[in-house]
């Protein structure tokens, strides 16, 4: 199942949430990823502290001219912050509409490919509830935030995700989530990039 942020074009803009498949009774994975201009690779993955299927949970994306954080019930699991000072792409250019699909990725998702899609068990469902959105709306080619760099035009306490960062306590929770539940972490993996990790890898 897919959850994501894009944009249109060869040169598009993407922040994903996605569940891999698994065999019956594996933890879940929680994939994510951020596209720059039509470029990703910067996935991160997690288990998650509970079954995914038993019940409705709050999956976020909180995107601003200054970071990206992926939140599960409120606990952020992953930030990307905009470090473009050190040549690293950052989404903040095109507008983006969000989509959800389930498709069939078993040539990668699963165990690296190895477990196929079961299609007895189809149709295959994912259901949502309590869905809410706040954002810059796009509307003859001006934002209702104004530009990049300045706060939204309208009440500043209503746009409060706008400058929105991570406290100490969330981020004592980022760390508690990356240090327990990290599966696979795109800036630890060297011999995907032999010539050296992307540039904000090497930042604290």
């Amino acid at each position: 199942m897919n959850l994501q942020l894009s944009s249109k074009g060869s040169a598009w803009d993407e922040i994903d949430f996605e569940f891999l498949g698994n065999l019956s009774g594996d933890p879940y994975i929680l994939h994510t990823n951020v596209f720059s201009q039509g470029k990703g690779n910067r996935e991160q993955q997690f288990y998650l502290w509970f079954d995914p299927t038993a019940d409705f949970h709050t999956y976020s994306i909180l995107w601003n001219p200054q970071r990206i954080v992926f939140s599960v019930d409120g606990t952020p699991i992953r930030e990307f912050k905009n470090l473009e000072s050190m040549g690293v792409p950052f989404p903040k250019n095109q507008p983006m509409r969000i989509y959800s699909s389930l498709w069939n990725a078993d040539d990668w998702a699963t165990r690296g490919g190895l477990v196929k899609a079961d299609w007895t068990q189809a149709p295959f469902t994912a259901s949502y509830r309590n869905f809410s959105a706040e954002a810059c709306v796009l509307s003859n080619g001006a934002s209702s935030c104004g530009t990049n760099t300045s706060p939204p035009a309208s009440s500043a306490a209503a746009n409060a995700w706008f400058s929105e960062e991570l406290d100490s306590t969330r981020q004592e929770r980022l760390k508690w989530v990356q240090k327990n539940y990290m599966v696979y972490n795109y800036c630890k993996d060297t011999n995907r990039f032999p010539r050296g990790l992307p540039p904000e890898c090497n930042m604290a």
